[in-house]
């Protein structure tokens, strides 16, 4: 295919966001097809307008339908509210286009099976949001767990958190709507959590859950009047996966000072990891081997230089330069004590860090052993 032609519908934050990766596909990847952005649809004229100029697009359009049978257009990326979701993507992929669809899939369980069936006839390849699973350090930490690095996986606790609607203050809008966007912190956060766990662990059997609305009335922008909020602000579960393992997950849209928080503990027979994403680019490793003294966590940073064949090699080159996501840039390797001195950690952990231990590259090099060397009366 000598390009692909993408229309995008939604021109709000994950609008900008989609219209922001076709952008940088060819920066960020090389060798791919031409993307050409064709079209932008929104339902406000003006809005459009102004925002097909902003991102690039060669022309607005208010009309979603318009696009079904537009020859241009070979990829659809829809950021549209949640209770359009499923006719769209039907649409779409009845056409015999390709569809980027935003999360959550859809309003309910029927919806969203409805677009599984689509997809399974249609012609066209399909993708959900998902990205933060892509992180090269959560791939690690899949590549670790099936590697039996932490022996065989007993618990799984998650959570993320948000502060966008903590304040009373933030207006009502149609995130508080059933009828429009569904879910409330299950649909926007949880499910990337999920999406987590799927990736990690696997299916989730049972679950035992309780949710909450912590504002319960929002001020309606230009008004006295304060609406109803009709979904939850938080959501907690405890869970049961089909390898049999329990598992945590913990959901807030309403915690002040989080920005974008996923954190998940893995924990196994042999040690365990761990990973915030508020400091995305860290793995944390603990391996229950070695000397007790020397024990500790290893934070993995280099995982694309230290261990080639794995899922993460070569991620440090699909980085979006604008975002900053996945940036492998900010490399601030801290090794532990136990690593530095080849012990406390056996294979396959160490195994390509053996060889430059020795005199390890700069960027590795800690305040620990550079003490040593000075003890040692060695220049670093």
């Amino acid at each position: 295919m000598a390009s692909l032609g993408v229309a995008l519908i939604g021109t709000g934050f994950m609008g900008k966001c989609h219209a922001m990766a076709w952008s940088h596909v060819r920066p960020v990847f090389g060798d791919v097809p031409d993307i050409r952005l064709e079209t932008l649809c929104d339902v406000d004229p003006e809005l459009t307008l102004k925002r097909s100029r902003e991102f690039g697009f060669a022309r607005p359009e208010t009309d979603w339908r318009k696009l079904i049978e537009d020859e241009r257009i070979d990829v659809v990326s829809i950021t549209a509210p949640n209770n359009v979701h499923r006719e769209m993507a039907v649409a779409f992929l009845e056409a015999g286009k390709h569809v980027w669809c935003e999360k959550p899939m859809a309003l309910t369980l029927a919806e969203a099976e409805a677009m599984a069936e689509a997809a399974k006839k249609a012609k066209g390849r399909t993708l959900l949001g998902y990205n933060y699973i892509k992180n090269p350090a959560v791939l690690h930490a899949r590549h670790l767990i099936t590697s039996g690095v932490i022996g065989d996986v007993v618990h799984f606790r998650g959570q993320v958190d948000e502060d966008y609607l903590a304040s009373p203050d933030v207006p009502w809008s149609k995130r508080a709507r059933i009828d429009l966007w569904g879910l409330g912190t299950l649909g926007d956060i949880t499910c990337h959590l999920v999406s987590f766990a799927h990736l990690l662990i696997g299916d989730i059997a049972r679950v035992s859950a309780d949710m909450e609305t912590v504002v319960k009335q929002r001020p309606v922008p230009g008004t006295n009047e304060m609406r109803e909020v009709e979904n939850e602000d938080i959501a907690h579960a405890i869970v049961r996966f089909k390898i049999g393992i329990s598992g945590t997950l913990l959901s807030s849209r309403a915690a002040w000072g989080r920005k974008s928080l996923i954190r998940f503990e893995v924990h196994g027979t042999k040690g365990m990891l761990t990973f915030d994403q508020e400091r995305l680019n860290e793995l944390q490793l603990y391996v229950n081997e070695g000397p007790e003294a020397t024990r500790g966590f290893l934070l993995n940073h280099l995982i694309t230089e230290l261990l080639p064949g794995t899922e993460t090699q070569g991620a440090m080159a699909n980085v979006d330069p604008v975002t900053g996501q996945a940036a492998w840039y900010d490399l601030r390797v801290r090794l532990t004590k136990a690593a530095e001195q080849e012990s406390g950690v056996t294979e396959p952990l160490l195994s390509p860090l053996t060889p430059m231990l020795a005199k390890p590259p700069k960027l590795l090099r800690t305040g620990e052993w550079f003490r040593q060397r000075r003890r040692a009366g060695e220049q670093p």
